[in-house]
């Protein structure tokens, strides 16, 4: 870092917006110095094991803990019924929508642990606490499940037919959520009037989630003031502390304390309230000492919330010249045994389905549904790279059937510029963006007239090539307050607090360069705290690709704040009226005159003063701001992404041999960290697009239960990237900011399936599902059904 004693230094040309700075933690995470939630220990800690529900439906007679109560070091065994007489609450669905008739959505609460009826495999049933982990797991092998198996069913359509078991008997049909939006008349006269109508049954497969990071935390409870200490892994310390205080513990939430470190990774999977940390708690306050549980992979597969899990009809309905008139999805999403979020298959494909195209009228009908399967709950997107995944499969596939060229069928469809605001069917209105233009520089900058030369080399190889575009637009999270805050500390450093949470995105090197630019700070000397909630006053968390717009906002204002305290402070120190101090280049003086103090400086003469009681009343007694903002509205980012894949017609291998991508993301804060986050999350929409398939037996077993079964996207699938930006900045925000952490998702999902199947067109391959698994696309080459 560059010395803030350097005069000829500017820490705004090197570490401002727009600079490509590293992450501040890689020298910490480089070193093996990181801090996660396995490598805190308290004193005295005992740990935890769960005991895990062999059955994926059936009714829980009993559980007989004797042998393992009698084992070497072990402390106690919890169950259900220890928890519902301790009367805590069951967890509780973030977000519950209406349903088409304005009747809430069917939630029933999910219980810390059961005491009747289990409802997937791999459910914890109890908790066996040990003095070491290692007598705890032995112990928990010996606990007795008594569980009578009942029928179970894990497809989503399925669970809806009459006769199928009920997961919940209260929820008739297994649906928790029939919901619908838009206009039938007026969309049932679209497509009647429509020229061609374009049909497509499209699976967004189930994925597991499989963040680097087990989870794991530690349940404290201190007796001596009555208080509730959780460190665990998540994404956001105050909304985890809200739901266990209100929902869970029944306290106020001043009582609960979250502490999060580094996270190894999330993609939505560690945002809520799990079971387990239930069960910690509980067991801490029982035996008076902190409790520690940390997963193993297996059970991580069985009891991670998993994402996806959609099953669509799509319909597209087009004029004579092929503009669009509407579109129209019906579906079910697999809700797994107890409710998610709901938002990917419902809102949130109202809101991106339309992407980038001027499509008059949208309906979206969708069922959450019930099954004895685990719960599904958000991953990187969360509906957003679903929706642009329908559309855009849906115009490849309408331009093949009419004889249209697929990008003509693009450009005559897209919104332009001077139709900004537009607003669109789902309600949204779009206030910046230049999707033609993105659509021609991807296409320049993938080489799209080049390819004819690719193809032929690569049939020369006995090779099949193939190109797809993938156009998108995403609705980020809606607004929610957020806190902004300054702390200048005793040793020069400066301390940013707010209430998103990293795990992977690199908040304290992008949110440093927004102080740097706005109060001129030294990039070297900026700290950032997220993971403690007692230090918060508000805080929304990461998700949504929304961290960057409320953090940023949030701290911009409080930056403001700072600079008028500053100002009264300046003018005391310096011994001048306010009106004749200015602040210019990270430091307040006089106007028209050489004298001038640092903001650091400044902060630390304000503290000399004020603990020698030397400082007027008028004058503030430190320049530290705690700020809540009212965040500004979702943003709306947006690409082209272009893929290349090549097949093996032999064995149907499939390697993604070219992807080049232009994005706006509005201003781009750091560029170096917008293109990791779309390499990494292009990659996961390659996991998802070729390899990583979810499956259960008829009895609600998991048989892709580990890494010998799964197949994870490796450093071998990552094909050779071509990245570049076309800023427009946002107009809804200071920063002009428009997210980007779930881009690369939204962008390869469809590039990289329009790819595949204009690949296999010569076959006479219309279309084909994720994920194209080497069987699957040998299966479509040769002609032959593909195996469920």
């Amino acid at each position: 870092m560059a010395p803030d004693s350097d005069p000829m230094f500017s820490p705004t040309s090197l570490y401002g917006i727009g600079q490509p700075v590293a992450r501040s933690e890689d020298p910490q995470l480089l070193r093996g110095a990181g801090r996660y939630t396995d490598d805190l220990n308290l004193t005295g800690q005992a740990y935890a094991v769960m005991v895990r529900s062999p059955h994926a439906h059936g009714r829980l007679r009993g559980i007989d803990a004797a042998e393992a109560l009698a084992q070497p070091g072990v402390l106690a065994v919890y169950t259900g019924t220890d928890l519902a007489a301790a009367g805590y609450g069951g967890l509780k669905c973030p977000v519950t929508p209406p349903d088409r008739h304005g009747k809430p959505m069917l939630a029933p609460r999910r219980p810390a642990l059961p005491t009747e009826r289990i409802r997937f495999a791999g459910e914890a049933v109890a908790v066996v606490i040990a003095e070491t982990a290692l007598q705890a797991k032995d112990a928990a092998e010996l606990v007795a499940l008594d569980i009578e198996p009942l029928p179970a069913v894990t497809d989503a359509r399925a669970a809806c037919e009459p006769g199928a078991p009920l997961v919940h008997d209260d929820v008739p049909a297994n649906v928790a959520l029939d919901f619908h939006y838009g206009d039938t008349a007026a969309v049932d006269a679209a497509f009647a009037a429509a020229a061609h109508v374009t049909k497509l049954r499209l699976v967004n497969n189930r994925v597991v989630v499989n963040a680097m990071e087990p989870r794991a935390a530690i349940g404290h409870y201190r007796a001596e003031d009555d208080r509730w200490i959780l460190h665990v892994g998540c994404q956001g310390v105050i909304g985890l502390r809200n739901a266990l205080a209100a929902d869970v513990l029944g306290v106020e939430p001043s009582r609960v304390q979250v502490l999060t470190g580094q996270v190894g990774g999330s993609f939505g999977m560690k945002a809520g309230v799990y079971p387990e940390y239930v069960a910690i708690l509980h067991a801490s306050r029982a035996l008076g000492r902190p409790v520690k549980w940390t997963d193993e992979r297996s059970g991580s597969f069985l009891s991670d919330n998993h994402g996806r899990g959609h099953e669509i009809e799509a319909e597209l309905a087009l004029d004579a010249q092929g503009r669009f008139l509407a579109v129209r999805l019906e579906g079910w999403g697999n809700s797994g045994a107890y409710p998610g979020l709901p938002l990917p298959i419902t809102m949130n494909a109202v809101k991106n389905v339309v992407s980038v195209y001027r499509t008059p009228l949208v309906e979206v009908s969708t069922k959450n549904v019930f099954t004895n399967t685990t719960p599904i709950g958000p991953y990187r997107g969360a509906g957003r790279p679903e929706g642009n995944y329908y559309m855009e499969r849906l115009i490849d596939t309408a331009a093949a059937e009419m004889g249209l060229d697929r990008l003509e069928l693009r450009r005559r469809n897209h919104i332009a510029p001077d139709a900004m605001p537009y607003q669109a069917p789902s309600g949204m209105v779009y206030d910046s963006g230049e999707f033609g233009t993105l659509l021609d520089r991807a296409l320049t900058l993938a080489d799209w007239d080049g390819f004819e030369a690719r193809r032929t080399a690569s049939a020369a190889a006995g090779k099949l090539r193939g190109r797809g575009v993938g156009s998108y637009l995403e609705v980020n999270a809606p607004p929610s307050k957020e806190m902004g805050g300054i702390r200048f500390e005793e040793d020069g450093t400066v301390t940013m607090v707010t209430g998103t949470l990293d795990y992977g995105q690199g908040h304290a090197a992008t949110f440093a360069q927004i102080l740097v630019d706005h109060l001129g700070l030294p990039f070297d000397k900026i700290r950032l705290l997220q993971g403690d909630s007692d230090q918060l006053l508000v805080g929304g968390g990461t998700g949504g690709s929304r961290s960057t717009i409320a953090s940023g906002t949030a701290l911009i204002e409080a930056a403001e704040q700072v600079i008028e305290k500053g100002r009264e402070a300046a003018a005391f120190v310096l011994e001048a009226a306010t009106a004749d101090i200015e602040f210019v280049d990270g430091g307040f003086g006089i106007v028209g005159t050489d004298r001038r103090i640092g903001l650091i400086e400044l902060a630390r003469e304000v503290r000399r003063f004020a603990a020698a009681g030397k400082l007027p009343p008028e004058v503030p007694a430190a320049l530290d701001v705690a700020h809540v903002s009212d965040n500004p509205p979702s943003a709306f980012p947006n690409g082209c992404h272009v893929a290349e894949v090549e097949i093996d017609p032999e064995t149907g291998v499939v390697e993604v041999a070219a992807y080049a991508m232009v994005n706006d993301f509005g201003t781009v804060i750091n560029p170096l960290l917008v293109e990791g986050q779309l390499h990494g999350g292009v990659v996961q929409g390659i996991g998802q697009a070729l390899l990583e398939h979810t499956v259960y037996d008829e009895q609600g077993q998991l048989l892709t239960g580990s890494f010998m079964d799964y197949a994870m996207p490796r450093a071998l699938h990552a094909p050779p990237f071509r990245f570049a930006s076309h800023p427009v900045p946002a107009k809804t925000n200071r920063l002009g900011a428009k997210g980007c952490g779930e881009a690369g998702c939204a962008g390869a999902l469809p590039a990289v399936m329009n790819a595949l199947v204009d690949a296999l067109q010569p076959h006479g391959v219309r279309h084909i599902d994720m994920p194209a698994t080497p069987e699957r696309v040998w299966q479509a080459i040769h002609g032959q059904p593909a195996a469920e």
